[in-house]
């Protein structure tokens, strides 16, 4: 290698470092934004605007510690938006294979292998239970847990003492998948994902918990999205044209 390749090799190897840096130094800024954004709103007041207020989740966890909330608009109809969102296979996305895993890797968890691959019938294999549906429309699902345990065990509670739960000790875990009809094929889609601590000292071990893991669950929550939204509209597309054909 001659003398000027040999330092445009170095000045090209000093160029992608310092790229690196500087990327590696603003996802670590962003992951602090999130995570102190977390600490500060937990147990707070939460305003939501009239479009967000759901009855069912209401019925379940009416006051919460903190709350999750993301939609998308999609053009389909309600009805597939939901049942592409059922089915979701999250653990096919390589960033939420690595955020598992190094959710394992810092708290020395085990992963299960033996569990559905879609999002549904996944979360019902680890112990949640679906707690209230509107065909077409919504799911809710719950359980009551400890996250801040290395192999997280997910209770499932009947609908008809979800509310009351109080156990100490605990933690109470809401979310919803939702699909409002906002036109003859446009979806608006959200998923909501709220919790609560039963007692002070759950309180006291989860707000920290919350606060390290929130910026992971809002990056999955965030990287599903456009997945379901493709998928969702590859589904009408498909639908529409055999309805054509035939």
């Amino acid at each position: 290698m001659r003398p000027g390749e040999n330092q445009q090799t170095r000045n090209l190897a000093g160029r992608a470092w310092r790229v690196l840096a500087l990327g590696s130094g603003a996802l670590l800024a962003g992951y602090g934004v999130i995570a102190a954004t977390a600490w500060a709103r937990f147990g707070g007041a939460h305003t939501r605007r009239p479009e967000s207020v759901d009855a069912m989740l209401d019925r379940f966890m009416p006051t919460y510690d903190v709350v999750e909330r993301h939609e998308v608009e999609i053009d389909a109809p309600a009805a597939i938006v939901l049942a592409a969102a059922k089915t979701q296979k999250l653990n096919r996305l390589p960033l939420v294979r690595g955020i598992f895993a190094m959710r394992q890797l810092v708290m020395r968890g085990t992963e299960r292998q033996d569990l559905p691959a879609e999002l549904v019938p996944q979360v019902l294999a680890l112990g949640w239970r679906v707690l209230d549906e509107v065909p077409d429309r919504e799911v809710v699902i719950g359980s009551v847990t400890q996250p801040w345990l290395a192999n997280v065990v997910f209770e499932g509670i009947a609908a008809d003492a979800y509310a009351a739960f109080d156990t100490p000790g605990y933690v109470k875990i809401v979310w919803s998948l939702r699909a409002d009809p906002i036109g003859p094929s446009r979806t608006r889609f959200s998923t909501e994902t709220r919790a609560v601590a039963t007692d002070a000292e759950a309180s006291r071990r989860f707000r920290p918990y919350w606060a390290l893991a929130s910026p992971g669950i809002w990056l999955i929550r965030r990287l599903s999205l456009m997945p379901l939204k493709h998928r969702a509209e590859w589904r009408f597309r498909g639908r529409g044209s055999r309805t054509a054909a035939a």
